[in-house]
């Protein structure tokens, strides 16, 4: 009950702070150019927190050994503490952007800006959450779902599919600003959606290659499993920031962005597990996998692409002013 406590709080932080992490990158970048790039780092910090995380598991597995889910767990977890004052000092330091600070002069304040942009552009939202299908809901399957597939279905010991999931993260972390500088070069959209169709056909291949009994072929399956991932990661946070008009942004791109927490990454362990309970057989979850980025694709068809465009100036579908409450 603590730890569901615990993860609540902790959903309400990421609400907060994500759209606030894409967004300084963004409106601080000097450049057009390169927008993709530099937002695609902030998005770093999730493959790259369970990469630490994965590993600290391993280290404290191996030092706790039948211990671990007496006391070795708790070490890991307590040693995040560090992660938190650093973020906090990082994030204390940072000034507001120039977007911001122009608005905010301007004197053109939202006093509602989560119901001003849920009236003035409920369709940017919409399709932000749904675009996130294919990236949020397969990643759920592929770092948390296969733990309960590999030990129960196919038998791998723990630490063999943690050392999967720790080089497939590893892979991840490295692969999400390369595919953002892509999309600068080829547009985010484009980019996006060669993710979102690579999604839905590697989910066709994964569990052939999970029941293959070879455990090279398993390994191999889970590693690069989050490769599509970071194909759609990598511009995500560009391409769902850019859609809002800069006084509508922050609220805009944190509301589709964490929607998809409640139709997508959410359900995605539990979908997948009672589809493997009903037909005890990973392929109807391969289908899920399919159609999630079906999804997808329809969503982000239907997006704007602003990359390489000037997001400091108001979008036409949306005139106005800011939050008073600044960017918190």
């Amino acid at each position: 009950m603590i730890l569901t406590v615990l993860r609540f709080i902790q959903g309400i932080g990421v609400g907060g702070e994500w759209g606030g992490s894409a967004l300084l990158s963004m409106e601080w970048a000097r450049t057009n150019k390169h927008r993709g790039f530099i937002v695609a780092w902030p998005q770093v910090g999730g493959p790259g927190g369970l990469f630490l995380a994965t590993l600290a598991t391993l280290v404290f597995s191996a030092i706790s050994g039948d211990q671990f889910l007496t006391w070795g767990w708790r070490v890991p977890f307590l040693i995040s503490i560090v992660m938190v004052v650093i973020g906090l000092y990082i994030r204390l330091g940072i000034l507001e952007t120039p977007t911001f600070q122009r608005l905010v002069a301007e004197d053109r304040i939202e006093r509602a800006p989560i119901i001003e942009v849920v009236k003035r552009q409920p369709k940017q939202i919409i399709l932000s959450a749904l675009a996130r299908m294919a990236e949020q809901a397969p990643a759920y399957i592929y770092f948390s779902f296969i733990f309960v597939y590999g030990r129960d279905i196919l038998h791998y010991p723990r630490d063999f599919l943690l050392s999967a999931v720790l080089v497939a993260a590893a892979i991840d972390t490295i692969g999400i600003p390369i595919f953002g500088h892509i999309s600068d070069r080829i547009g985010r959209k484009r980019m996006y959606l060669i993710g979102a169709v690579a999604t839905g056909l590697y989910a066709l291949v994964y569990f052939p290659m999970l029941n293959s009994g070879v455990p090279t072929l398993v390994f191999l399956g889970i590693v690069f499993s989050l490769i599509p991932h970071s194909m759609m990661y990598g511009p995500q946070g560009a391409l769902i920031a850019e859609c809002f008009t800069p006084r509508l942004r922050y609220s805009g791109a944190s509301l589709g962005y964490q929607l998809a927490s409640i139709v997508a990454g959410g359900p995605a362990p539990l979908i997948a597990t009672a589809l493997l309970a009903a037909y005890g057989s990973g392929y109807p979850i391969a289908g899920y996998i399919f159609l999630c980025a079906v999804v997808s694709i329809v969503a982000t068809s239907f997006l704007p692409d602003y990359t390489n465009r000037d997001i400091h100036e108001e979008h036409s579908e949306a005139k106005g002013a800011v939050s008073s409450t600044g960017r918190a």
